[in-house]
């Protein structure tokens, strides 16, 4: 009897993540940034300011006019499409290398044959990995992704926090002025102030991700849901697991980009001279609270911002060659 060839899919190109991410990090911008001027703005404020995520929306639309909700968006627009790019891309490739040289695939005597193509099957040169290879890819992506990441949600939250609707009264006249001035007070330290708190919030990522799989795997195991039904549940439900764990890290490093730097910027007196400061503050004004401040626009905004960013990489991924 003639032996019986065993066909092995050829595993997926390592462009494939980096192109995808591009659109996913479109699709979050489009859906998810007025959450995100609302959560912002409610973190690095008090309660005199803004009673609630509601109060913050009027007075900004009544104030600013609906681009207000969308202040600040020119730099995740360009920077989540190199960000999402390079942390799903750089994931792709972390998931790859657990598998084969971390997490090995159990002896397989007898495989069973499946079909080729199979959108609702996870790849099969990843499919063995656990979860918590997946939240370690996580961790290892969410690392690579803060170098540009830090820079871009400095600039973000710096104009989201001005206040005028009148251009002239403002700091900053937008993203490039902002780096400009930055730089020219602080240097490439002041264009990254606050690195280390985005790489301690975007070590969270391995709940994100660990949880994607967990998620994924349920749906694929007991549902008929489609391959994008899939792609759209598991990514908002696992995206607010990451928000319940990760919030009041994120917190702290939004009050460590927006305190003021001082020197030739000439925009006030630093308050914070490392992250326990900073976490200290929040605290000292509104108690366990404080870590929570803002959370109810983020947590509206990480489903449907996050499912849609998720469908958006994943069928992208199917469909590239």
């Amino acid at each position: 009897m003639a032996a019986v060839e065993k066909q092995v899919p050829a595993p997926a190109g390592n462009y494939k993540g980096f192109v995808a991410g591009v659109f996913s990090g479109i699709a979050k911008l489009t859906v998810g940034h007025p959450f995100d001027t609302v959560k912002v703005r409610l973190q690095t404020t008090d309660a005199s300011r803004f009673n609630g995520p509601l109060q913050c929306v009027v007075q900004t639309v009544r104030h600013e006019g609906v681009r207000g909700l969308y202040k600040g968006a020119t730099p995740p627009l360009v920077g989540w499409m190199f960000m999402d790019s390079l942390m799903l891309g750089s994931l792709t490739i972390y998931r790859r290398l657990l598998a084969e040289h971390v997490f090995l695939p159990p002896p397989v005597p007898t495989p069973t044959p499946t079909p080729l193509n199979n959108p609702r099957e996870p790849n099969p040169a990843i499919s063995h990995l656990p979860s918590v290879g997946h939240g370690i890819a996580g961790i290892l992506a969410g690392s690579t992704v803060s170098f540009i990441a830090a820079p871009v949600e400095h600039v973000k939250a710096r104009l989201q926090i001005q206040y005028s609707a009148h251009k002239a009264e403002r700091l900053y006249s937008g993203p490039v002025d902002c780096v400009r001035k930055i730089y020219g007070a602080h240097g490439v330290r002041g264009v990254y102030k606050g690195l280390a708190a985005t790489l301690l919030f975007r070590a969270f990522f391995f709940f994100w991700w660990g949880s994607y799989d967990v998620f994924s795997r349920l749906l694929r195991e007991r549902t008929n849901l489609s391959a994008p039904a899939v792609n759209f549940w598991a990514g908002g439900v696992s995206a607010q697991v990451f928000w319940l764990t990760s919030y009041p890290s994120d917190v702290v490093k939004q009050r460590i980009m927006t305190d003021p730097m001082g020197g030739k910027l000439n925009d006030g007196t630093p308050r914070f001279r490392n992250w326990k400061e900073a976490a200290q503050a929040v605290y000292r004004e509104g108690g366990v609270k404080g870590y929570w401040r803002g959370f109810v626009p983020c947590f509206l905004r990480a489903f449907p911002a996050n499912a849609m960013a998720l469908v958006a990489f994943e069928g992208v991924m199917r469909t590239l060659p």
